[in-house]
């Protein structure tokens, strides 16, 4: 199936997986391919699929900014269950993923992973542990810890990873403390940077906004992009 714009263009097909089975991933090709060509691949949270307004509003926008974009559905949203899939099939399928992204036709020269919450926290431990060859991580809202239990942080993994990674992060986010998630990026080092959407929540919105397309959205768009430019 392919949808149009006048600036992109979208593929939707299936992805088989590794334990059987198979999802469905969309790609996002911009008429005009930057250069170097980046593909970005953006995993959905743990209660939305990839048709959600959050994750199309970032796949559209990159797209139409000249990035290959790629979204999916990990396999138990795919199959319209509550329950996320235990981690080891979450892990695969993001590897899955990155793999046909690489193999497509389009042949990215740079590959970037990351995705809201959930879908972000699985890319951090798919470079983590795995090894994956990638460019770099995005995080549209990391899940540093539950909400109203800081004690339990999900910190250990990242400080494996070598790779450019931007943290972004409305500073009313009841899944990352203000000051936690500070203190770990600053543990972590120069490669990783840190972007506050000032009274945003975890889907960046601020009190009085829509859910879709809001002011801290756009600000966490204008905010990877320029992190993007600035990534060699």
């Amino acid at each position: 199936m392919e949808a149009s714009s006048e600036s992109y263009r979208l593929e939707q097909s299936t992805l088989k997986l590794a334990k059987g089975g198979e999802t469905s991933i969309v790609y996002g090709i911009p008429s005009k391919v930057r250069d170097p060509a980046t593909c970005l691949i953006i995993a959905h949270g743990a209660g939305g699929p990839m048709h959600s307004p959050f994750i199309r509003y970032f796949h559209t926008e990159l797209a139409r900014q000249g990035f290959i974009t790629v979204k999916f559905n990990f396999p138990y949203m795919e199959a319209h269950r509550k329950v996320p899939d235990r981690t080891d099939i979450l892990e695969g399928s993001y590897r899955a993923v990155i793999e046909q992204a690489r193999q497509n036709k389009q042949d990215p020269d740079r590959i970037f992973i990351g995705g809201k919450s959930m879908g972000g926290r699985i890319a951090s431990q798919v470079a983590a542990t795995d090894g994956v060859d990638v460019d770099g991580l995005f995080f549209l809202g990391y899940p540093l810890h539950p909400p109203g239990r800081t004690e339990q942080l999900r910190d250990a993994h990242l400080y494996r990873i070598t790779r450019p990674m931007i943290f972004l992060s409305g500073t009313r986010d009841s899944f990352a403390g203000k000051s936690l998630l500070e203190k770990v990026v600053a543990r972590i080092g120069p490669n990783a940077q840190l972007h506050w959407i000032e009274n945003g929540d975890h889907s960046f919105k601020r009190p009085g906004e829509k859910p879709a397309h809001t002011e801290g959205t756009q600000e966490a768009l204008s905010a990877l992009l320029g992190w993007l430019r600035s990534v060699q």
